[in-house]
């Protein structure tokens, strides 16, 4: 009684070549170009094909699950984690805490299909934004730190909505100072100041935008004569320079920061049952003080005090 075998196209394609071979109507070097293959492996596939026939040149793994797939156990658990605690995380994040704090081992592109698969998560179309000219990174460490304040609800209901002072070296990207205060003033970033001189020491400059701490926005300024703001002044006597970008986009390294710290920050304050009162004088960064750090501190305090 002749088997029922169902084949794919191209497991059709080789069947024919198969047997055009044994008919001695085909060379074997014709063979291995038709099907794409090297001649020894024409010449293991038509062996096999002598032997167990038709049936040999059929996908052997067909009906089985992969050897990668996921184990509906794994799968389930990952699931209640994820309702339980994660729900409102992305992908990456979720697939990061679900390896640290739990242990389970899922690749980010498989967790990704899973939370895609359940309607967790809906992957965005990227934005085509306006291209901007790049402006290199400064080369060495240290030489341009890219200051900013980011105003958000950081501790979401658990506390008020602060400002979080972020300090950014350019050369690498690396994040220097983390300060929460109340709003963006003028001592607020002299505290924030003063903590990263006694840390790093004195840069070579400070980049940032054109808020009016940083510079002098009227046209004519009454009672001021070198046209330098409090925190400008306080800069001047530390031979630190304030370059003011004249666009967001020009400072986009710090931006991309501040929304990263957006999502990632508040997600982790609120697994850590962190709220507003907990760090509403900031965290103490001061681990050792080099001395150009200090006589920078002591510059701060005069202007503070």
């Amino acid at each position: 009684m002749d088997e029922l075998l169902t084949m794919s196209n191209a497991e059709i394609t080789r069947l024919e070549v198969m047997q055009r071979l044994k008919d001695k109507r085909l060379i074997q070097k014709e063979a291995a170009r038709m099907l794409g293959i090297s001649v020894l492996q024409v010449k293991c596939l038509y062996r096999a094909y002598k032997v167990q026939g038709a049936r040999r040149l059929v996908n052997q793994r067909r009906g089985k699950p992969s050897n990668n797939h996921l184990e509906p156990a794994i799968v389930q658990q990952a699931m209640d984690l994820i309702y339980e605690h994660y729900r409102d995380f992305g992908p990456t994040l979720a697939h990061e805490k679900l390896t640290e704090v739990h242990g389970l081992q899922l690749s980010d592109e498989s967790f990704r299909r899973l939370m895609i698969a359940e309607g967790i998560w809906k992957p965005k179309k990227a934005k085509q934004s306006p291209t901007h000219q790049m402006r290199e990174r400064r080369a060495c460490w240290g030489e341009l730190v890219q200051i900013d304040g980011s105003e958000h609800a950081w501790f979401e209901g658990r506390g008020p909505k602060c400002t979080l002072l972020v300090y950014i070296d350019d050369a690498s990207g690396q994040l220097l100072e983390l300060w929460f205060v109340p709003d963006e003033t003028f001592f607020a970033y002299c505290e924030a100041s003063r903590h990263y001189f006694e840390y790093y020491g004195i840069p070579v400059a400070f980049y940032s935008d054109k808020h009016g701490i940083f510079r002098v926005n009227q046209p004519r300024p009454l009672g001021t004569t070198s046209g330098l703001t409090q925190f400008g002044r306080a800069m001047q006597a530390l031979d630190i320079q304030i370059i003011c970008a004249n666009t967001p986009q020009a400072k986009g390294r710090i931006e991309r920061a501040n929304q990263t710290l957006q999502d990632r920050l508040v997600k982790e304050l609120r697994l850590r049952g962190i709220s507003g009162g907990d760090v509403a004088t900031g965290p103490d960064l001061v681990v050792t003080a080099m001395v150009a750090g200090r006589k920078a501190a002591n510059t701060i305090d005069a202007y503070l005090y």
